[in-house]
């Protein structure tokens, strides 16, 4: 009987075990704030008063559900549509969908947002035309996001046209 026992943890059966922990732990967080700490994120990449729910498949794929398009701010403008879709990893969501940020008086889109090393206190957005650092600390806090403007009907529609350009 204890050669039993000795057999059914092996090294593979707990490693199996961790992995499944690991990919159930999204499943038990409260909050989008809580899935982002947990894979290395700042808890203040999505509005805290506008976002429903998320979803997050077992590739990684992430939709984050909002209540309605909104504008926050980080360090400039940023824009949410009702839905904003990224490939989460640890420390980035990448090939961003929904989100814009506004530069120079344009609405470009957020295509990556990654934390390379978290002790240098830098986050990286990838806007298509550059990269864009700035302090995580910006990020500490969840925005508020303000309903939409009318004029950010516009600015959407000239983000949809670069997008359409840089394809």
């Amino acid at each position: 009987m204890a050669t039993f026992h000795q057999n059914l943890f092996t090294p593979s059966l707990i490693h199996t075990l961790l992995l499944h922990l690991f990919l159930l732990l999204p499943l038990v967080s409260s909050s989008i704030h809580d899935l982002l700490i947990s894979r290395g994120l700042p808890a203040g990449l999505f509005p805290k008063d506008a976002v429903k729910s998320y979803d997050l498949d077992e590739n990684g794929h992430l939709q984050v559900y909002l209540d309605r398009p909104c504008m926050a701010k980080f360090e400039t403008r940023v824009f949410f549509d009702s839905v904003v879709s990224a490939n989460l990893t640890y420390g980035g969501l990448t090939g961003m969908e929904g989100l814009s940020q506004e530069e120079l008086f344009l609405w470009l889109p957020v295509k990556d947002i990654i934390v390379y090393d978290p002790s240098s206190g830098l986050i990286l957005f990838d806007i298509g035309l550059a990269h864009k650092q700035m302090s995580l600390s910006l990020f500490e806090d969840p925005p508020v996001c303000n309903p939409q403007d009318k004029d950010v009907k516009e600015k959407t529609d000239v983000e949809e046209s670069l997008n359409q350009v840089q394809r």
